[in-house]
């Protein structure tokens, strides 16, 4: 059982429960649930209600899909992200549909739509680990997307599984109670 960290505050339990294991059951997601964690997402705030997230998403089955997902991530979480049942690709659209202006809020507004979709996951006992591990030019050659669609993070999704299956290195890191930086370190000016 993974060791709960001590939180400086109290918080909601959403919060308290979300963190992000490598280790999936093969327990499958049904496509309700799926879209019911992009539903969260979708009703996100965004900039100027531009909600400019996008989702490339595949359960885990033997689709084309399913393996040009796999294989856009790099061989450290291929590894482990393989038992997920669901890979899902975060792209943002770079410019604003009505201006054609750069949107310089994009990815944090993908990121408030992320922060959605893993509190409604934590809320359905499903977890959620986002990946910064993947590789840009797999993504161009798997996927025809257009030039104001830029891809920012892979996501594997599912039920918590047996540390056991995984590597002696992997099942390390799943056990650590997880760290944080001070409250200090990240909020130096307060009134």
């Amino acid at each position: 059982m993974k060791v709960r960290p001590n939180y400086q505050f109290p918080l909601h339990e959403l919060i308290e429960n979300r963190w992000s294991p490598r280790a999936f059951s093969d327990h499958m997601l049904s496509r309700e649930q799926v879209l019911t964690l992009l539903e969260a997402a979708r009703w996100a705030a965004s900039c100027n209600n531009e909600q400019p997230w996008r989702f490339i998403w595949s359960l885990r089955d033997s689709s084309e899909l399913y393996r040009k997902l796999l294989d856009c991530l790099l061989p450290g979480n291929q590894e482990w992200a393989a038992t997920a049942p669901l890979l899902m690709l975060t792209l943002v659209q770079t410019d604003f549909t009505a201006t054609g202006k750069p949107n310089r809020w994009a990815a944090h507004d993908l990121g408030l739509a992320i922060g959605n979709l893993t509190t409604q996951a934590t809320a359905m006992d499903i977890y959620v680990h986002n990946m910064a591990g993947f590789s840009t030019p797999k993504v161009k050659e798997h996927f025809d997307l257009p030039e104001n669609l830029e891809a920012m993070t892979m996501i594997a999704i599912g039920y918590l599984g047996d540390p056991q299956i995984l590597s002696e290195y992997n099942r390390k890191r799943e056990l650590e109670i997880q760290q944080r930086k001070p409250m200090t370190d990240l909020i130096p000016i307060s009134s």
